[in-house]
């Protein structure tokens, strides 16, 4: 730990993101020992992944962004609405531009412009759509500490890290089983469920350097990471984890993963 605190804001951020990248691996592993994993189980990790998200997106996210714009002399809610609203339709755009087939859904129903790209390439496009504000979050977490924001505390950042290395396990899952359900090898499964992650690194590091490089836009990006998270929660996790009969079992798993969550940046942060 002591070496990981020396370590400059890039690299800390690239770390932590590495080790969200591994638990969603350590997810898509789950194809080896099973064929299949039941809908119920599937269900209530979606909606767990949902609640780490929320709250993320409150404790870790928009509440810095308040509290910072107010040690800027700002009126508090300008950024973070801005911001926040500058997210969501971010990942709007993205969702418009770039073909993607969320999981459960038939081809027929992949959003994005018309393609004839594979199943599994939808999917996985999906997912890591889903991925880069988390990458996001964690980057601008940590070079907010680096940039020496009162409010940022390095223990918020690694609760950021832990909570999405957290709900990244079931989003691995969810890629790899249900493409092992279709016929493909274990190891391709696997190989496009890990893959989901691996823009998590990228879009953190690019997170790390935009906070240092523009202090004062710091409560503009973490309402903007909070905003994209949002948009994910509302238009995929949760109509996912929602769409077969298992409502209540999906609801307490975004309870449980709320609670998680909130636990860990409180504690840490």
């Amino acid at each position: 730990m002591e070496r990981f605190m020396m370590l400059g804001p890039i690299q800390q951020a690239l770390l932590a993101t590495l080790f969200t990248w591994g638990v969603t691996a350590l997810g898509a592993a789950f194809v080896f020992p099973f064929r299949t994993v039941s809908k119920k189980i599937l269900d209530a990790m979606m909606g767990f992944a949902a609640g780490v998200m929320i709250a993320a997106s409150f404790w870790s996210l928009l509440q810095p962004a308040i509290t910072m714009a107010e040690e800027q002399d700002l009126i508090a809610w300008i950024p973070a609405t801005v911001g926040f609203l500058g997210g969501g339709f971010f990942m709007l755009g993205i969702d418009k531009i770039l073909p993607h087939l969320h999981i459960g859904e038939p081809i027929e129903h992949a959003e994005g412009p018309s393609t004839s790209w594979q199943r599994s390439i939808l999917l996985v496009l999906a997912i890591t759509i889903h991925n880069i504000p988390e990458g996001l979050a964690i980057g601008v977490a940590f070079g907010a500490v680096a940039a020496g924001i009162p409010s940022a505390s390095i223990g918020g950042a690694i609760a950021l890290a832990l909570g999405i290395g957290i709900q990244n396990l079931p989003e691995g899952t969810s890629v790899s089983v249900p493409l092992r359900r279709e016929g493909m090898s274990r190891g391709r499964a696997f190989w496009y469920g890990q893959l989901s992650g691996s823009v998590e690194p990228i879009a953190a590091v690019l997170g790390a350097a935009a906070a240092l490089l523009m202090r004062p836009m710091l409560p503009y990006a973490l309402a903007f990471a909070a905003g994209a998270m949002i948009f994910v929660v509302i238009e995929e996790l949760i109509p996912e984890s929602q769409r077969n009969e298992n409502t209540d079992i999906a609801t307490i798993g975004t309870l449980a993963g709320f609670a998680v969550m909130m636990t860990l940046d409180v504690a840490l942060g």
